[in-house]
């Protein structure tokens, strides 16, 4: 497939920064375009490495303004567009539901429609590509089942009722108008360069300073891990080799739930501090659980692994170790998240445009 210019969409962010460099690294003549808002979770030092590369280039826009979208798509003329901007922090959606109608509903209409407008029919060597998330599915049971692309939709909060919705707008333009879209649910991610306030690198910076680490309920809950750099690997086969109209699960085959997942992050962090076995685990502090909290999510990757021949690199145990020492080596990056000094970093490099 011909591409020359690859929107990315929610390119600063966690799993986009990853796409990102993996995409820029890996095609050096296909020029790779960032498109993301700098919101809370956008964060431009992610990317440092590669931001003065000549097959790379940063547009701020946000998704959910439709004239910003068009005109950025009339400027860079995309074959491709991978679109992973999302408002995607559950305890959020559940104080705001409408910030993540309009994101991830709304937001994913406009770049619908915007590469339909664009394109104009002519699809050879086109490809819209969708990342959304297992939550769409609901919840299973204890029982060994697991995710498929089958699996009917059963979104349990404000936040998966909205990547839902956008799942399905992207079938509906595929369907209607012959879009040639792709799409990918993936089970929970972690590694590098994780915004603080979620599990893994919450419980990290916890640990770190002696603060309590916070888990739901009994923290019976079940997540099936996906290290984001395999996560960055899947995208690339999918984009490059799915097939249109299609979906995709990707899923790490790492069930863990997540008393049992921060008992081993306690055991790790305790071994690399130089701390006596079990410091850390007293930090161990149980809260209310939140809301329709889902149970246990699963993903099935075999068709992913049959059909692209994809399979995950790591264990989850040594994905983990990977991520601690990356979270140990960069406590300035997590500390300048926290206090706010990384929102300075695009003003610094990119002025007012």
């Amino acid at each position: 497939m011909d591409k020359e210019t690859i929107i990315i969409t929610g390119g600063a962010g966690f799993i986009g920064s990853h796409v990102v460099r993996l995409f820029v690294n890996k095609y050096p003549e296909t020029r790779i375009v960032n498109l993301d808002a700098l919101t809370y979770a956008g964060n431009l030092e992610n990317l440092t490495d590669i931001a003065d590369r000549p097959n790379y280039s940063f547009v701020k826009a946000d998704i959910t303004d439709y004239a910003a979208i068009t005109e950025v798509f009339r400027q860079y003329n995309p074959t491709g567009v991978i679109h992973l901007a999302a408002e995607s922090h559950v305890d959020r959606s559940i104080t705001d539901p409408f910030s993540f109608v309009r994101t991830n509903v709304m937001g994913t209409c406009n770049m619908l429609h915007a590469a339909k407008e664009l394109w104009k029919g002519n699809y050879a060597g086109k490809r819209f590509y969708h990342v959304s998330t297992d939550e769409v599915y609901g919840a299973l049971e204890k029982d060994g089942t697991l995710f498929t692309e089958e699996t009917r939709y059963a979104p349990h909060s404000p936040y998966s009722a909205s990547k839902a919705s956008s799942d399905h707008f992207v079938r509906a333009y595929h369907d209607t108008y012959g879009l040639p879209t792709v799409m990918s649910n993936c089970s929970n991610n972690y590694g590098s360069h994780h915004f603080p306030e979620k599990l893994i690198p919450l419980a990290i910076n916890n640990i770190r300073h002696n603060r309590p680490i916070p888990v739901y309920g009994k923290g019976e809950n079940v997540r099936d891990w996906l290290y984001v750099d395999d996560h960055a690997r899947a995208i690339d086969l999918i984009f490059h080799n799915g097939r249109d109209g299609e979906t995709y699960n990707i899923g790490g085959n790492n069930e863990w739930t997540n008393i049992d997942l921060i008992r081993l992050l306690c055991s790790i962090m305790d071994r690399k501090l130089g701390r006596p076995e079990g410091t850390s685990a007293k930090l161990i502090t149980f809260v209310t659980d939140r809301a329709g909290h889902d149970l246990r999510y699963a993903i099935d990757s075999s068709k992913l692994q049959r059909e692209l021949g994809w399979r995950p690199s790591v264990t989850f145990e040594e994905g983990l170790e990977k991520t601690v020492d990356w979270y140990l080596a960069n406590e300035e990056w997590s500390d300048r998240i926290i206090s706010g000094a990384y929102k300075d970093y695009y003003e610094k490099q990119y002025g007012n445009r």
